[in-house]
């Protein structure tokens, strides 16, 4: 990585987004941060200037192709070029019985997880092609391959997060755009605590799913961020590397 290079990273105001910004900044990487919270966006901002490296806030709702659009758009207009792009913008789903679930909440889970990404996909990849190459990481989560139960819109989200990078990745192999995603276990996030609050009981349920005894802290997922983004992962593509202390191996 070089201090030529650009990233866009979407939901990048709080948790893993603003972690793999700053750890994207150390390495010299220019950062645009794509989300909808102008306050915790900003706050990023100056932690990736703190860091070393300038960026951008764009304000960015990802169901909005128009917004997507202009997001890219605005990357490239500022600094001539995309080469990294972290989809990451995402939301959860409370714990509900399957036969409670709203219509709804499938929109909204749906049109954030899935359409989001496969609208900043559609912007970013035509932009790499221009530079021969680069790579993106979609955020799915390790619900993207095991069930977690009452949260079966959340999984089919991310379940399909995992099918759209892999099919994205096989067509674009040739054209040096690798395509990858990662897959979370529970994580020290604003979206960790929206879910478990201080339910004590859950919060050591969520532990006890992960064999090595914790809840993982964002810049743990933000190191592999940069790795499948770098050149260290070059032979690297339609990869799902999962993070999660051990949860899916059980």
């Amino acid at each position: 990585m070089t201090n030529q290079k650009v990233a866009i990273i979407t939901g990048g105001s709080s948790g893993i987004g603003r972690a793999t910004a700053v750890a994207l900044a150390k390495e010299g990487i220019k950062v645009v941060i794509a989300a909808r919270r102008a306050k915790e966006s900003e706050e990023t901002l100056q932690l990736v200037k703190k860091a070393g490296s300038d960026g951008i806030f764009v304000k960015t709702d990802v169901t909005r192709e128009n917004e997507v659009e202009q997001l890219v758009e605005l990357a490239v207009g500022k600094y001539g070029r995309l080469d990294y792009a972290f989809n990451n913008a995402g939301i959860e789903e409370d714990p509900t019985p399957f036969l409670d679930q709203s219509s709804t909440v499938f929109d909204d889970i749906m049109n954030v997880n899935v359409k989001g990404v496969w609208l900043s996909m559609k912007y970013e990849i035509p932009q790499m092609l221009k530079n021969g190459g680069g790579a993106i990481v979609n955020t799915s989560s390790a619900a993207g391959i095991i069930a977690l139960a009452q949260m079966p819109i959340y999984a089919a989200s991310k379940h399909a997060v995992l099918g759209m990078t892999k099919s994205a990745a096989l067509e674009f192999a040739k054209s040096r755009i690798r395509i990858n995603a990662i897959a979370p276990g529970a994580i020290e996030t604003d979206m960790y605590e929206r879910v478990v609050g201080n339910n004590k009981q859950m919060q050591e349920a969520l532990k006890a799913m992960q064999p090595i005894g914790r809840v993982g802290k964002p810049e743990e997922i933000a190191n592999a961020v940069v790795w499948l983004l770098s050149d260290k992962a070059s032979f690297v593509t339609g990869h799902t590397m999962i993070v999660d202390g051990g949860m899916v191996s059980r």
